[in-house]
C-alpha cells in the first residue's frame, strides 16, 4: 500500500475531499492520509464532522488576525516539514485557497508529485475572485494530475500549454458530497425543528417559513473578499427591497463569521422581522437546507456547483464566476451586488412560476457524482506503473 496526503484547510476543500478519501479507502493499492492545516477552524471542524472524518494529523496553523503572508509562510514551512518526513507517493489538493497554493509549492520543493482536485477553472482576471485566481494558476504548473470539473476547465489547461496527458475531467467531487449527504439526510428523515435548533433558527422563522413547504424563502450567504465593504452593504439594501416587495417572503442568511461580513450585515439585516440572520451551519444541516428554499443569492462556488442538483437557481453575487458553465446552462445568473440587478432577478424568480420551474428542470453541467471513483482510478494507474 502506498500512502497518499489529502490536504485540507477550509471547510469548501473538506467537503469536496471527503469523497476523495473515501474512494481511496476502497483502494488495494493506495492508502489515504487525511493532513488538515487548520486554516480556518469552526467551519473546517463542521464540515469533517458532517462526513465522520477525523484528520489523520492537524497542524493547527490558523492564528487570530492571520494575513494571507503569514498563513502562507506557515503552510509551506509546516506542510514541506511533514512531507519530507512522511514521505506520501502523492499530495492531493482541492480547489483555490492558500493551503492549496502553498502546501502545492512545499510538495514541489519536497519532490512530491501533486494532484489537483478541481482544477482549471478560470476568470482570467488576477483581482476577480482575489487571490484564488492566482492560486489557481500558479498551481497549475507544478501539478502532475489535473482532474478538472468540466471539458472548459480541461481547455483552459491546455491554453497554458499544460500537457493534455495530465488532465482528466472527471466531474466536480462537490455533487459526490452533496449526493452522499442528501441520502444521509433522507434516511435520517430530520425534521425542521430538529434542523432549526442545531443551527439557531428561532421558533418564529421556523415555524413560519421551514415547517411549511408551501412557504417562499430565499437562503443567502456570501464572503468573497472582492465584496467586503461597500459590496455587503449594497447586497443588503437588495435583499431589503426583495423582502419590502414581497411581504411573503422570508430570508435565511447563515452569516460568514469574518468580522468583515458580519458587520455591515448585522448591522444592515439585523431588525426585521423575515429576514433570520444565524452563524455558518454545519454541511448537512445547509444541504437540508438548499433542498428547501426557493432558491439562493450566494458568492459561494460551491453553491453554484451544487444547487442544479437540487433543482434550486442561484442568483450569484459576483461580476465575474470561474464557473461559466452554470451560466451557460442557465442554472446561475451573475447579478453582482448591485441591489437594482438583485431585486429585478429576486423579482423574476418570486413573480414568475413558470420561469422559476424553467430553471429548477436545467441539468447540472457539473456531474453526475462519480468523479471520486474516476480520480481513484487515474491515480491507482499512474503510481502502481511507478
Amino acid at each position: 500500500m502506498r500512502n497518499l496526503c489529502i490536504v485540507v484547510g477550509t471547510r469548501p476543500e473538506a467537503i469536496k475531499m471527503a469523497p476523495v478519501y473515501f474512494a481511496l479507502q476502497e483502494s488495494s493499492v493506495l492508502h489515504p492520509v487525511l493532513l488538515s492545516t487548520g486554516q480556518h477552524r469552526e467551519m473546517l471542524d463542521q464540515a469533517f464532522a458532517s462526513f465522520s472524518l477525523v484528520p489523520d494529523h492537524d497542524l493547527h496553523l490558523m492564528q487570530p488576525g492571520q494575513s494571507l503572508a503569514d498563513i502562507t509562510a506557515r503552510v509551506i514551512s509546516r506542510v514541506h516539514d511533514y512531507l519530507t518526513e512522511t514521505r506520501p507517493a502523492a499530495v492531493l489538493v482541492q480547489g483555490d485557497t492558500t493551503t492549496v497554493l502553498a502546501t502545492a509549492m512545499a510538495a514541489f520543493y519536497a519532490g512530491i508529485p501533486v494532484g489537483h482536485v478541481e482544477a482549471g477553472l478560470r476568470t482570467y482576471d488576477p483581482q476577480n475572485p482575489w487571490p484564488e485566481e492566482m492560486n489557481r494558476r500558479l498551481v497549475a504548473p507544478i501539478t502532475q494530475w489535473h482532474f478538472c470539473p468540466t471539458q472548459q476547465s480541461r481547455e483552459h489547461l491546455l491554453s497554458e500549454r499544460i500537457e493534455e496527458s495530465k488532465c482528466y475531467v472527471t466531474g466536480n467531487t462537490v455533487i459526490d458530497a452533496l449526493l452522499w449527504i442528501r441520502n444521509k439526510l433522507d434516511r435520517e428523515n430530520r425534521t425542521s425543528d430538529e434542523v432549526a435548533a442545531r443551527v439557531g433558527i428561532s421558533d418564529a422563522f421556523n415555524q413560519r417559513f421551514l415547517s411549511d413547504d408551501a412557504s417562499r424563502w430565499i437562503l443567502v450567504t456570501g464572503h468573497r473578499r472582492e465584496s467586503h465593504g461597500s459590496g455587503f452593504v449594497q447586497m443588503c439594501d437588495g435583499i431589503l427591497r426583495i423582502v419590502a416587495e414581497h411581504p411573503d417572503v422570508g430570508i435565511l442568511f447563515p452569516v460568514h463569521l469574518n468580522p468583515h461580513v458580519r458587520q455591515p450585515v448585522m448591522e444592515k439585516l439585523g431588525n426585521h422581522d423575515r429576514i433570520e440572520l444565524v452563524d455558518p451551519a454545519g454541511y448537512e444541516d445547509f444541504v437540508w437546507l438548499m433542498d428547501r428554499c426557493l432558491f439562493l443569492l450566494s458568492d459561494s462556488g460551491g453553491v453554484q456547483e451544487e444547487s442544479p442538483s437540487l433543482g434550486k437557481p442561484v442568483l450569484v453575487t459576483r461580476d465575474t464566476t470561474e464557473r461559466p458553465e452554470g451560466v451557460a446552462a442557465g442554472t446561475c445568473r451573475l447579478v453582482g451586488t448591485d441591489p437594482q440587478k438583485i431585486f429585478a432577478e429576486a423579482d423574476l424568480l418570486l413573480s414568475d412560476s413558470n420561469e422559476l420551474a424553467r430553471r429548477r428542470r436545467l441539468k447540472n453541467p457539473y456531474g453526475d457524482g462519480s468523479a471520486a471513483q474516476q480520480i481513484r482510478t487515474v491515480l491507482e494507474r499512474s503510481l502502481c506503473d511507478r
